[in-house]
């Protein structure tokens, strides 16, 4: 299950069956200095440089982990509604990538604008005639309908893409950077979600909606006192997390091998990025991202690829253990 990167990103013999998440990298042209032992009666040998690229690799794929749990965490901040339907939307923002670069041949780039407008309108939907129904109902409520929305539209996805992997073949190759190899699409794709998160975070916090989204995850009774109409706010919110996750999506296309069942995969990514971080923390889940990113690869370098795989879940249960807050959170 090959992602559509091309070799030259991390050092030889780093593997990945994460859904095609991390594929075979060429070799490091610098003398290795150290062994490692990953399991009995296999070793591995590792330098300086090897570590040092392992771990941009990280930060670049934390970037776009940023992105998508960024929408998630605006939801969940502004409704208190858990939507276990958005790696889903992800999902479709994906798609939308793949069919219209495949049948369509357009740039991979310009389909983003297209794919976060398509899942704009559908959360704008989606919230307007279901999930605003369970707001300020018991959470269980919300979890039982986004989980029914999430099973639905995984199904219907199946039914429509099969579960074949596909990917976006687009800026093969590698950048030699200081005796470092980096992914092209990945230095994109980092790009472009560093940049969307920035004007998200920037919009919240300057802009006159974005300032009535805070105060509505705030106070939602004082901010309808003061005139804000919270309802209004609340279908915008959910409308943007929508959008973030299909941009997300898109950059997920271009880089690695997507499947209609790759949503809940990357759900639960963002379920540790958001507890790392602090539910409600733009910042703390962008640094979280960044920090799961990087415990990521450095686990599938130095241990095996299926260890790295449970690490989101172990800084899960981590966290809530030690911090349920989050490093970044405000205990209510």
């Amino acid at each position: 299950m090959g992602g559509s990167e091309a070799r030259g990103w991390l050092p030889r013999r780093f593997y990945s069956v994460d859904a095609g998440l991390i594929g075979l990298a060429s070799g490091v042209r610098r003398p290795l200095t150290g062994v490692w032992r990953l399991t009995p009666g296999v070793y591995r040998q590792a330098s300086d440089m090897d570590v040092l690229q392992v771990v941009i690799s990280g930060l670049l794929l934390g970037g776009v982990y940023a992105l998508f749990a960024a929408g998630l965490n605006t939801i969940f901040g502004v409704m208190r509604v858990i939507n276990l339907g958005h790696g889903e939307l992800m999902m479709l923002g994906a798609y939308t990538t793949y069919y219209l670069y495949a049948e369509g041949g357009l740039n991979p780039l310009l389909t983003i604008p297209i794919a976060a407008a398509a899942m704009f309108g559908a959360g704008l939907v989606m919230q307007r005639f279901l999930v605003e129904r369970v707001i300020g109902q018991p959470l269980l409520s919300s979890l039982l309908l986004t989980f029914g929305l999430s099973t639905l539209l995984q199904g219907l996805a199946l039914n429509r893409f099969t579960a074949d992997f596909r990917s976006v073949p687009y800026l093969s190759g590698s950048i030699d950077l200081f005796g470092l190899a980096l992914s092209r699409s990945r230095l994109v794709a980092f790009g472009i979600a560093l940049a969307v998160t920035g004007v998200t975070y920037y919009f919240l916090r300057s802009s006159r909606f974005g300032k009535a989204i805070r105060a509505t995850s705030q106070q939602a009774d004082v901010a309808q006192v003061c005139g804000i109409d919270v309802r209004r706010v609340r279908l915008a919110t959910f409308a943007l997390g929508a959008a973030l996750a299909a941009i997300a999506g898109s950059l997920v296309a271009m880089i690695f091998s997507i499947s209609p069942e790759m949503g809940r995969m990357f759900l639960g990514k963002a379920f540790a990025i958001i507890v790392l971080g602090g539910l409600g923390s733009f910042v703390g889940a962008f640094l979280g991202a960044l920090m799961l990113g990087v415990a990521e690869t450095l686990a599938a370098y130095f241990t095996t690829t299926q260890l790295a795989e449970g690490v989101p879940y172990a800084v899960l249960v981590l966290v809530l253990t030690l911090r349920p807050s989050g490093f970044f959170g405000v205990r209510e």
